[in-house]
């Protein structure tokens, strides 16, 4: 198995990646498909990628990952949309993956991942601290647009 960020768009790899979000999803709805664009922008971005695990040419997890920035912060590295597909949790491709963010991040000159974890997602939350992670204390706010 390799983790290794997205280098290309195809059709096949969009609906790969559709297919993990739909098990991510708490309700399990598919949001439709994801614009050829979206990938482009991932790859084409310095500050962005879609990080991959692969094995046999089968896609079996991903990650999200950007850096944010800012002057109090300067880098820090933000982890979204992190799964791994149903069949082979527990088998090591989430950690591969969680490893490759962290790589990823120290390359990029990140001091801190931050990310955010629902409630009721007990086994990720566990995942997490078990990598080192700890729970930070604030509120995560959103407004849509």
């Amino acid at each position: 198995m390799i983790v290794r960020p997205l280098d290309h768009y195809a059709p096949e790899i969009a609906n790969r990646v559709r297919e993990l979000l739909i098990q991510l999803s708490r309700s399990g709805k598919d949001k439709g498909e994801i614009p050829e664009d979206w990938f482009k922008d991932i790859i084409n971005s310095p500050w962005h990628d879609l990080l991959v695990a692969e094995e046999d040419g089968k896609i079996l997890g991903i990650a999200s990952v950007s850096v944010t920035m800012g002057p109090g912060i300067r880098k820090n590295a933000y982890l979204e949309d992190f799964v791994t597909d149903s069949e082979v949790r527990g088998k090591g491709v989430g950690s591969a993956i969680w490893n490759a963010y962290e790589a990823w991040a120290k390359e990029k000159g990140c001091k801190n991942l931050e990310f955010t974890c629902g409630h009721g997602r007990e086994k990720s939350q566990e995942f997490y601290k078990h990598h080192g992670a700890e729970v930070y204390d604030t509120n995560f706010f959103r407004k849509a647009l």
